[in-house]
């Protein structure tokens, strides 16, 4: 492989090197498509083109999953880590060169800094595969460029940022999809289904298994590798010293820790609980809304971390031996939902198809494609931005609750608590350069 030179955002490009390189990728563009692919083809002059904010384990998923569409093409990518760019440009390349059958082919550049990317009129959208201390810099940002965009859930790191970003899609006139995927996968689809439909009759109770809260970084001192810009990894956050637990090396099957520590990420409440969260919200109706209430346990009344709803339906943050799960507990039956695994009682609501009547929820079968399809008709797909950003508030506000220690009422209109050291908490410091 060689050595792939990553573009400085110090260093412009000159307008005859641009207009080259447009040159050298229209021509590719041209191809008719029976020359390439016979029927059935998608020309690469009809698909969108795409560019990766973030190359690490989760980049290069979301990568797979955009390639297998075949509707994609993948031209950019801005990583901070430079064997991480090199790892997914090759692979990129090498993908286009096996689907042609050529030797090599180029079609993927590098970036230092996403920003010189965003300047790029070629580019469609943006795939954000970054911590979620970035998510909101990023989004906004790329929004503003006129980017559509996929992000990784959690969506944001405080309920203002992700309301910061629901305001910079809509102004832009952005399509946006949240990588909250569990929407477009039948089970989940199915329990919500029941749910919504009152085959388990009125709920009573819903519990959620996930771990907890996020905790301060404890992580040891490292030296910085070489060709990792520790600077601009952390972007809008003050300094953290390095170790390399935050941003394992391609090929480490460790998650980055920097899911565990404040101020980084929010702690398997935001991790997992942005999807499990997700799905009780898809399945109370709540996309636009949330909770009333929050309350810490306190090891008397309440064991665990409570949430209540508006129509009295009480959530706990409850191991009720399933993890990374839920539980609804209805006044007929009850609905257990892990990832490919859904239980039922009584056991033919499993099978259940639903009536002609009943209240039907959004189908999506491939959460990126139905991404590329909201693209070209310009709409909303399957878990757009406020639906990314509701289902984050639920988790943000727990960790509020968890660290204050205190019951707390939240208005879901206002986006406000009762409760003034609470609401400081609903946003955080970030560096000038990087607000929103």
């Amino acid at each position: 492989m060689e050595t792939l030179e990553i573009k400085e955002k110090k260093n412009t490009i000159s307008r005859r090197k641009f207009i080259g390189s447009a040159a050298a990728l229209s021509a590719f563009f041209i191809v008719p498509r029976h020359v390439l692919g016979g029927t059935g083809y998608l020309a690469p002059s009809d698909k969108i083109t795409m560019g990766w904010i973030g190359a690490g384990r989760q980049g290069l998923g979301l990568q797979k999953n955009f390639l297998n569409t075949g509707e994609s093409q993948i031209v950019a990518v801005s990583e901070v880590y430079k064997t991480k760019a090199e790892n997914f440009v090759n692979s990129t390349d090498k993908y286009y060169a096996d689907v042609l059958k050529q030797a090599n082919y180029k079609t993927c550049t590098a970036y230092n800094n996403f920003m010189e990317m965003l300047e790029r009129k070629d580019l469609d959208a943006v795939v954000i595969a970054t911590p979620d201390h970035w998510h909101a810099a990023a989004v906004v940002r790329a929004a503003a460029a006129g980017k559509d965009i996929y992000s990784e859930k959690p969506l944001s790191l405080t309920v203002h940022e992700g309301r910061a970003m629901v305001e910079a899609v809509r102004k832009h006139k952005r399509v946006f999809q949240t990588g909250s995927m569990q929407r477009s996968a039948p089970e989940f689809r199915q329990a919500v289904e029941l749910v919504r439909n009152g085959y388990i009759g009125q709920i009573k109770n819903i519990k959620v298994s996930i771990d907890g809260p996020p905790i301060p970084y404890d992580l040891p001192e490292e030296k910085l590798p070489d060709g990792l810009d520790w600077d601009l990894w952390l972007g809008p956050n003050q300094f953290v010293h390095y170790n390399h637990l935050l941003n394992p090396v391609i090929g480490d099957p460790a998650w980055g820790k920097w899911r565990d520590y404040k101020g980084l990420g929010g702690g398997d409440m935001t991790d997992w609980g942005a999807h499990m969260f997700d799905i009780v919200q898809w399945a109370m109706d709540m996309d636009n809304s949330g909770p009333i209430e929050v309350i810490p346990p306190d090891g008397k009344d309440y064991q665990n971390l409570t949430y209540r709803y508006a129509n009295g339906v009480v959530m706990t943050r409850e191991d009720f031996g399933k993890k990374h799960g839920i539980q609804f507990n209805g006044t007929e039956g009850s609905v257990v939902i892990q990832r490919h695994n859904l239980t039922t009682t009584p056991v033919e609501l499993k099978s259940l198809e639903v009536k002609q009547n009943d209240k039907r929820v959004y189908y999506s079968d491939n959460h990126y494609k139905d991404f590329l399809n909201a693209i070209r008709k310009r709409s909303k797909p399957i878990a757009d931005i406020e639906t990314g950003h509701r289902s984050a508030t639920v988790c943000n506000i727990g960790n509020i609750a968890y660290e204050l220690n205190v019951p707390l009422k939240w208005d879901p209109v206002k986006e406000k608590f009762d409760n003034s050291s609470a609401n400081a908490m609903l946003s955080r410091n970030m560096k000038k350069e990087w607000r929103v």
